[in-house]
């Protein structure tokens, strides 16, 4: 008990609840997003899967592409402005995508570039969230930081989660978007008044060429073998997760599901299960954080399986509980391992390179999932998700660096630990 009031003693700091306010509102926002763009672009006269494909590949490939250039910008700039002007053209590209549903105007160009925006966005956004973690929360509360801000997150997302299919039903895709865009401009104003000390923003970064602190930046990450293994595992896994979640599963809700409730019950099943996740992850503390990290990946392939077979939807909604505790106990385990490892001055480009192996192939997932889906059919595609899954995951246990990493101690957990050679 006295360890749960001291990690939510967290909340009574300014700068960590001003953090957590503004991560929270804006997964609100994002949550929004999924369904009302899978249903307002699926609305459009003469969409189809093909065309949800389009527009979420313009959206995801621009994230993969700048988030190096992200995560050297987050390692040169005061994280809380980078994390700020993020927010602020995340509003901007949803309230442009609010406006052309709402108007009717709605050429795929326009929708396409709208989109890449907020991709970019994200690509500046997420290594300065990463980054900024360890300069707001004392080392030896990182992973109660980490859950903290994970169970703010994952509440907004079940609020929103079911609040999208209400709003598009009631309301349609582009009021849903516009909820969206309001939200990223509010986080905009509270991350404005998240003032860092001087002493917390990188220092020295600026000396260095954009090249010379990429190269360094994969010199940490190359160095620990068991991150650049897991991102490989992810970058198959996302490809796989992307399709299912984008594209494949949202057309199975509409072909015999029920539509966009039906869907919008997946996703909040999938939140509830990433809030009981932070209960978890506030008291788990593996003596190897990676290997149980990587373990609750396998059962991530469950609720895809269970679309594929025709489950019934209270049954799949379960197994979307499933993959949303995996999701956030790995979460937490994941970025309080890198935040603990890897040397402050180059987390967010390490963060950086994380993003970028994970998310690679994603926009591969969402251009191939349309035309999967018609050749052989939506359900034997989210079948061969879950294999994906399964195999990617049993694929990253076979390395060394995974299974044996070790948490530090509570008199090392303070100090980043050295590079582990990249044998492992």
């Amino acid at each position: 008990m006295h360890s749960y009031r001291r990690d939510l003693g967290l909340l009574r700091d300014r700068r960590f609840a001003l953090l957590l306010s503004a991560r929270t509102i804006s997964v609100l926002g994002s949550a929004f997003a999924p369904v009302a763009l899978a249903f307002g672009v699926l609305g459009l006269p003469g969409a189809n899967a093909t065309t949800l494909s389009v527009v979420l590949t313009a959206q995801a490939l621009p994230m993969v592409v700048f988030m190096l250039v992200g995560g050297v910008i987050a390692d040169r700039f005061p994280r809380s402005r980078v994390m700020m002007v993020g927010e602020l053209v995340n509003a901007l590209a949803f309230f442009a995508l609010a406006v052309m549903l709402l108007t009717g105007w709605t050429p795929l160009p326009a929708l396409v570039t709208a989109a890449a925006i907020g991709g970019v966005a994200m690509a500046v956004l997420f290594p300065a969230l990463t980054g900024i973690i360890p300069d707001v929360v004392p080392a030896e509360q990182l992973q109660a930081g980490n859950a903290l801000l994970g169970l703010g997150a994952n509440s907004s997302r079940v609020a929103g989660a079911v609040l999208s299919g209400i709003t598009v039903v009631l309301f349609g895709g582009g009021w849903a978007l516009a909820v969206s865009g309001a939200m990223f401009a509010v986080a905009a104003l509270l991350i404005a008044a998240l003032r860092m000390a001087p002493s917390e923003r990188p220092a020295g970064a600026e000396r260095h060429s954009v090249l010379a602190d990429l190269r360094e930046g994969w010199h940490e990450f190359r160095s620990r073998q068991w991150i650049w293994v897991v991102v490989l595992q992810f970058s198959v896994m996302v490809m796989a997760i992307q399709a299912g979640h984008g594209v494949l599963g949202p057309l199975l809700a509409k072909e015999s599901l029920g539509g966009a409730p039906a869907w919008s019950a997946f996703l909040a099943g999938e939140a509830v299960g990433t809030m009981a996740g932070v209960l978890f992850s506030l008291r788990l503390r593996p003596s190897r954080p990676i290997l149980v990290a990587t373990l609750l990946c396998l059962p991530i392939a469950v609720p895809y399986f269970m679309l594929g077979f025709s489950t019934p939807l209270w049954v799949i909604v379960g197994g979307a509980f499933v993959l949303g505790v995996c999701f956030d106990v790995f979460g937490v385990l994941w970025y309080t391992t890198m935040q603990r490892e890897v040397p402050a001055e180059s987390l967010s480009r390490v963060s950086s390179y994380d993003a970028l192996g994970s998310l690679m192939f994603g926009p591969v997932g969402l251009m191939l999932a349309g035309p999967a889906a018609a050749l052989v059919g939506t359900r034997n595609a989210l079948i061969a998700c879950g294999v994906i899954v399964l195999l990617s995951t049993l694929a990253a246990l076979l390395s060394p660096g995974v299974r044996n990493l070790r948490a530090p101690g509570p008199a090392a957990a303070a100090q980043p630990a050295a590079p582990q050679p990249a044998s492992g």
